[in-house]
């Protein structure tokens, strides 16, 4: 058996062809090219404000070409593309707006990290119900300074206003509520708002993107997070509460992580690795689905088995290296964590140095009863359906493994 995507609604094949109508009639908008990315961007304001060239215009040029030539998208496809490299250039010269400190944030966060499909989501929207942790929204993440000094009612002005994109990508493609829930309410990962020098590796995620993952591995992602650092101070609302971190892409680049934020707390979460693999591939097919209409899921499954062993070969050396005492690393278990999840909270609390809930079971008990696990349907997946098997998977990886969790 082979993995397909799910037959698109009438009116969601409606949507598809007015795009593609669309593309027919006026390709001039299709074509993903850097040069009017920036004029509509900018909008006749000065180019300078997108700061110097060298730290975004390589990014943005590898980002549209991959897009172009790999990335195989349908008109919906193409217009995410260029949607997004306009709104991250947009971010760009609002941030560079505001005031910034290089220097840590008041306290270090608590950032959970391991490779797709590893407990990540599930770990990070538990422990966001601490009213003690703040997590980010995608709305806040993708626009901090909009958030920049709001009160509440502003604030919640912004993150209802975000609810119509998340609606549409549902609208689009169903199957993504299955495998990995999104709303504008709900916490969301850091790569959301880490593309504003187009070195982020979120992108892939969605769209094929062959050589710019590969011109990615070899960028230095030092302005990404330190970017990503001023984001979160211009989001801090000075109440005391910790920042609750998570994204499977700070994974490859833990020494970047522990340079913006020395002394954080880092969740390490590991899965048996044939049901990483494939349960990544999953999750891309279904992503890139959206915005292409040729989706291979063993070409998925070769992306994603060569990005977690570049991840994990990384994380391995970040390991060895002295600045990995700069931070807190702990290792867990998907399988404690579903199957023990006080225990292993327990653990992380006291890893973070922060004392648990006074009662932990019951914020747990909360937590399971408003998110039960298959309320949007129950993700299936097998090796076979993405040309994956056990007996490749296991040997390969099994020299960038740590020894199992205790």
């Amino acid at each position: 058996m082979t993995w397909r995507p799910s037959p698109r609604s009438p009116q969601v094949q409606g949507i598809y062809a007015a795009a593609e109508a669309d593309r027919a009639a006026r390709p001039e908008k299709y074509t993903l090219d850097p040069d009017n990315a920036v004029v509509r961007a900018l909008r006749g304001s000065d180019p300078d404000e997108l700061g110097d060239p060298a730290l975004w215009r390589e990014g943005l040029e590898n980002y549209l070409t991959s897009a172009r030539n790999d990335g195989r998208l349908n008109a919906l496809g193409v217009q995410m593309v260029g949607a997004t490299a306009v709104g991250q250039l947009r971010a760009r010269r609002a941030m560079a707006r505001l005031p910034r400190a290089d220097e840590p944030l008041p306290t270090p966060p608590i950032v959970i990290v391991g490779g797709w499909r590893t407990g990540t989501t599930f770990l990070f929207r538990l422990l966001a119900a601490d009213p003690r942790l703040r997590a980010p929204l995608s709305a806040e993440l993708g626009a901090p300074w909009r958030f920049a000094g709001a009160d509440d009612a502003r604030r919640e002005r912004l993150i209802e206003e975000s609810a119509a994109a998340s609606a549409f990508l549902d609208t689009l493609n169903p199957d993504l509520a299955t495998v990995h829930d999104f709303g504008a309410r709900l916490p969301e990962e850091c790569v959301v708002g880490m593309g504003r020098s187009f070195r982020n590796w979120g992108f892939s995620s969605t769209v094929r993107l062959d050589s710019y993952s590969t011109w990615l591995a070899d960028q230095d992602l030092s302005g990404t997070y330190a970017a990503h650092r001023h984001a979160l101070a211009t989001l801090d609302r000075g109440d005391g509460r910790r920042w609750l971190l998570k994204a499977p892409a700070h994974t490859p680049e833990l020494a970047r992580l522990a340079e913006a934020f020395p002394g954080a707390c880092v969740v390490f979460l590991h899965r048996d690795i044939v049901e990483t693999v494939t349960s990544g591939a999953s999750l891309f097919s279904v992503f890139r689905a959206t915005y292409s209409d040729e989706v291979d899921p063993a070409d998925v499954a070769r992306f994603q088995t060569d990005q977690t062993e570049l991840w994990l070969r990384r994380a391995h050396a970040f390991r060895a290296s002295p600045a990995a005492s700069s931070i807190t690393l702990l290792d867990l278990a998907y399988r404690d964590l579903v199957s023990a999840t006080e225990p292993v909270l327990r653990r992380i609390y006291d890893a973070a140095s922060l004392p648990p809930p006074d009662d932990l079971r019951a914020m747990i008990t909360a937590y399971h009863a408003a998110h039960p696990r298959t309320a949007k349907g129950t993700h299936r997946y097998a090796p076979a359906d993405f040309s994956l098997t056990e007996e490749t998977l296991r040997p390969r990886f099994a020299p960038l493994l740590p020894a199992p969790p205790t």
